[in-house]
Parts: C-alpha cells; sequence; structure tokens
C-alpha cells in the first residue's frame, strides 16, 4: 500500500516552506527519513521517555489496549510523527491486535537519539511502556534503503544486537522486518533480519504469527518461515528473495488518529492501491501486483469516523480514481478537510481543483518529473506541456498561494540543455502562479525498467541544481534534497547484503556521510565507480535458496 502519503498531503495542505521535505513523486519513500532528521528534539537532558509517551497517548484516539500470550513490540525506525502517519504501519497494528493470541505494542526510533542515550533510557513501546528487548517479537516496518540506520539504531537502543550473528536466540527477540522496501531491493537487510515479509503484509503476517507460535526454537520457526511463499528467510535462502504478496483487505485505513504527527488529527484511508501507469522509474507502476486496484466510493466514505476533522486519500495514483472529484467534494459537504497524497497534472480539471479548494488546499502540488519534454517522454510519463500550463492557470483561478511540482534531476540522458528548457518553461510558468519545485537526484531502483542505469555523479548532480538554481532566481523557489544522501540511496539500492553490513559499520563510526564514504570504500563501493551489479534472484524451491 502507499505510505509515502504522508508529506505530500502535508505539503499540499498547509502549503508551507520545507526545504527538506520535497522529494520528487517518484522517490516517495525518500520524504519519510527527511522528515525524520529534522524533528523538534527535545529540549532538556532531564525530559523522561515515560512522560513523552503518556503525554502522546493521551492525544490518540483509536489505541488498543490488551494483553495476550504473544507480545509483538511492533517498531518503526523513524520517530513517532512519521511512523504514525504510515497506513502499512497502523493496519498491521490493527492485524496483530485482532488475533487473541497476540499483543501488539508501539514502538519508534526517539526524537533524539544522542539524547535518548544521554539519558541512559531504555527504548520502551507506547501502550505497556515495557522495554522492547522484552518481547517475544521485534517488528520492523522499513520505508526505503537509507532507513537502515534508524534499524540499526533502533535495534541497539532496544538491547538487541542488530547483527542477527551476535544474537543470541535463547535471550533476544525474533526479529521481524518488512516494508515498501520489500517491493524493490530488501537484500541490504540480510544481515539484521531473522526473516522478511515480502510485499503486502495483512494476510501474511497471520501465517508468520502461526509459524511462530507452532515452534519454540529458533532453528525450527526459520524452517517453518522458510516454507512460506512470500517470506525471506536470510540464513535459509541466502539473497534469493521470496515472492512479493498481495492482499485484498482493500482499503487500508487509520486505527489511531493523533495530533502528533505531520498529519495532524487526520484520519487516513487508502482510494486505492497500486497504479495503472507504467512510469519507467517506478517501483508501484502496472506491472506491480496487477496494477490499481480501486476502492469503491461509499466504502470509503462509510469508513470516515465520526469525529473526524481532517481526511487523507492515500495511495500511488489517487487522483486516477473514477469517482475522485465527487468523493472529495462530499467530504467537503461534510465540513471535512481533505487531503489526496498524489495528484497527476493530466488529471486536474477545474471542477477537481475547486473540490481540492472547498477541501482546504493551498498549495496545488502536482508531478512535472523530468526537466525537459524530452525526458518526460523517456518517463513515460502522461505530464504535457498543455497540462502543466494549465495547472498554473488552475492555481491562479482558485487562489492557490502556490503550485508545486516535483521533479528528478540526474536521470539517464540528461544534459545541460533538458536543465536550461526548464528553466525557461518553469519561467513562464511563474508568470501564471508562484512556483515551488521539489527536486530530487534520480535514484535507480530494482524491479523498474531504469534499475540499470548508474548514478549520475554528485558533481554532475549539484552543478546542474546550481544551474537550475541560477535560471530561476527570483521566479521559483526551488527546494532540493541532498545529492550525497541521494548517492547512498543509490548504493543500497543497488546493492545487497555487502552494502547493508556497510552501514552498520557507517553508524558506529557515527553516521555522518564521511563515514557512509568511509564504510563504502572498504566493501568495494566508490562515488566515482560502480562496482558489478549483481542481478536480484527469487527463491524457487522452497527447501533452500537458489
Amino acid at each position: 500500500m502507499c505510505r509515502c502519503a504522508a508529506l505530500l498531503l502535508a505539503q499540499s495542505r498547509c502549503g508551507r516552506r520545507n526545504p527538506r521535505t520535497s522529494p520528487a513523486v517518484r522517490n516517495e519513500w525518500r520524504t519519510l527519513a527527511i522528515v525524520a532528521q529534522r524533528q523538534v528534539r527535545y529540549r532538556s537532558p532531564q525530559v523522561n521517555a515515560r512522560d513523552i509517551i503518556t503525554k502522546r497517548l493521551s492525544r490518540e484516539r483509536g489505541t488498543i489496549l490488551k494483553s495476550a500470550p504473544l507480545r509483538v513490540a511492533l517498531t518503526y525506525p523513524s520517530p513517532y510523527s512519521v511512523g504514525m502517519s504510515s497506513l502499512g504501519f497502523q493496519t498491521l497494528y490493527r492485524e496483530l491486535n485482532g488475533r487473541e493470541d497476540t499483543v501488539a505494542e508501539r514502538a519508534f526510533l526517539p526524537d533524539d537519539v544522542d539524547e535518548h542515550l544521554r539519558a541512559r533510557q531504555p527504548l520502551l513501546t507506547y501502550e505497556g511502556l515495557r522495554p522492547v528487548g522484552d518481547y517475544h517479537v521485534v517488528a520492523l516496518s522499513v520505508a526505503y534503503e537509507n532507513e537502515l540506520a534508524g534499524v540499526i539504531q533502533t535495534l541497539e537502543l532496544a538491547g538487541i544486537p542488530p547483527l542477527a550473528s551476535e544474537r543470541d536466540v535463547r535471550r533476544h527477540p525474533f526479529v521481524l522486518m518488512g516494508g515498501p522496501l520489500t517491493f524493490s531491493n530488501p537484500t541490504p537487510l540480510f544481515h539484521f533480519a531473522d526473516a522478511v515479509v515480502m510485499g503486502e503484509a495483512e494476510d501474511v503476517i497471520h501465517q508468520v504469527i502461526d509459524a511462530l507460535m507452532a515452534h519454540n526454537d529458533h532453528e525450527s520457526r526459520l524452517d517453518a518461515l522458510a516454507a512460506l511463499p512470500n517470506v525471506w528467510v536470510p540464513l535459509r535462502h541466502g539473497e534469493a528473495l521470496a515472492a512479493i504478496a498481495k492482499s485484498d483487505k482493500v482499503p487500508a485505513f487509520s486505527q489511531i488518529i493523533t495530533p502528533d504527527t505531520e498529519l495532524s488529527d487526520m484520519f487516513l484511508i487508502e482510494s486505492e492501491r497500486g497504479c495503472s501507469r507504467a512510469c519507467t522509474y517506478c517501483v508501484m507502476r502496472r506491472s506491480t501486483n496487477g496494477g490499481m486496484r480501486l476502492a469503491p466510493e461509499q466504502e470509503i466514505l462509510s469508513l470516515v469516523p465520526e469525529g473526524a476533522k481532517k481526511v487523507g486519500l492515500v495511495g500511488a495514483a489517487v487522483s486516477d480514481h473514477p469517482r475522485i472529484v465527487d468523493i472529495v467534494n462530499t467530504l467537503a459537504d461534510r465540513g471535512l478537510g481533505v487531503g489526496l497524497s498524489s495528484l497527476r497534472p493530466d488529471r486536474l480539471t477545474d471542477p477537481f481543483v475547486a473540490a481540492l479548494k472547498r477541501g482546504g488546499y493551498r498549495t496545488l502540488t502536482t508531478a512535472m518529473d523530468g526537466p525537459s519534454a524530452r525526458l518526460r517522454t523517456m518517463l513515460e510519463r502522461r505530464a504535457k506541456v498543455e497540462h502543466l500550463e494549465r495547472c498554473a492557470e488552475l492555481a491562479r483561478a482558485h487562489s492557490m498561494q502556490t503550485l508545486k511540482l516535483y521533479l528528478m534531476i540526474g536521470l539517464p540522458t540528461e544534459t545541460d540543455e533538458d536543465i536550461d528548457e526548464c528553466v525557461t518553461f518553469v519561467t513562464e510558468l511563474s508568470k501564471r502562479a508562484p512556483i515551488a519545485l521539489g527536486i530530487a537526484p534520480f535514484v535507480s531502483k530494482r524491479n523498474t525498467p531504469l534499475d540499470k542505469h548508474p548514478w549520475a555523479g554528485i558533481k554532475v548532480v549539484e552543478d546542474r541544481l546550481e544551474r537550475l538554481r541560477k535560471g530561476l532566481r527570483g521566479r521559483a523557489d526551488v527546494r532540493p534534497t541532498s545529492a550525497r544522501w541521494a548517492w547512498v540511496e543509490y548504493v543500497l539500492a543497488q546493492g545487497g547484503a555487502r552494502e547493508g553490513r556497510a552501514v552498520y559499520d557507517a553508524v558506529q563510526r557515527g553516521g555522518r556521510f564521511a563515514d557512509y564514504v568511509k564504510a563504502f570504500e572498504a566493501a568495494g563501493v566508490s562515488e566515482g565507480g560502480r562496482k558489478p551489479r549483481r542481478a536480484l534472484s527469487v527463491v524457487r524451491e522452497r527447501e533452500g535458496a537458489e
């Protein structure tokens, strides 16, 4: 499901400036960890984790409190405000707690890891206020590649050795992982996970819990999980992956509503899952899990709880829902604020933007994707010049404060001429509406048509970004993400177990960019060169790996 929605929804509704939360739509997962980097810090080393948790719990609606034989610490390796904006995380919380034999209690990476370490406080679950290391199972949801550092830090704060080879199976919890990263390339998790659920976990998680409950010793559990078609067990399969799971439990929706997230007090619900489009850079394209699966209009509307003030419609292609304008208008008729996680420029019409305005939109946000028409064609995007021009006209007609456009630079075959075309085009658009550009370096992902393309280079990306910034000075607000950290993401997106192990070394050194450079160089990877690419394989014989 689309867990990327958090920041796109927040930005489209409030229009606030935030140069660290503006990636291109194709890099939606990246936004989660970027937000984690800018969370408000605790102001005093004397602040007690229990007090913070208790305060947040008191402001939640929908929290589940129970007891059961199997205790799962459902853990998010980024701060609370990011994790609680994840529909996948909330859905598994409800699924696990719906079992009589299981209780799932949440835990999150602290807002300030260094301060948490200085305070010598254990990482606690929210519902139970118990150390995460005391649970039978620790289940971590990993959104994208650079969140691996958060996985390592979270396990360390819980007193659990991050490396599976260093854990005492008689004393430490079973470490289960999953999340959106599994749709692309989860092999960097090899050294850290006991088992990984691949793809949509709503159904598979029950098979996993049944297997864990049926076996007491660690080796038998690994054997049982390795026999499941959608579970990857590194010690049994090596780097050969299990098949990606598909669930029919659409739509997913929030279990807990809280003001303490990026999407303050917003009820999130899928309007669709998957996508019907064929964008060449995107993991969630129409070939993934059968393409788009729509949630019926009446089901979406009926699931919105009494007392909700804001509704976020989540999905990879929300604006492609055939009833989306009616859904937004009905929610606005109820007096609810509305946010959408993805708006395609070719789908924006006057009635659609009018409905968004009624739902509280002040910034119109959509995807430009490539800096030139030629590159957008290469990406197989439907966004044409006339669509983007119409978006600017609609933003002005409906008194939007800003038209925000996401795009990538550093694309295959890109030249300075493509950047210059972007400068000329955006300059013209700025005469119709105020423009903000959210820019991310292109990172090729596995399981996409563009996954074989190399990294453009930090200097190349930074030079083109500077060319764009200079050309648009005074005409558009240019908000880029880091080329350096995009390179780290690229190494992991194209890498495997060795590159994941290098992240552990980088975190131990301090987690600075220079630490990653040294760790990757030790693993045979340099920014200027490209290590031979290893193909991903899939487990075919369930008795073992290929």
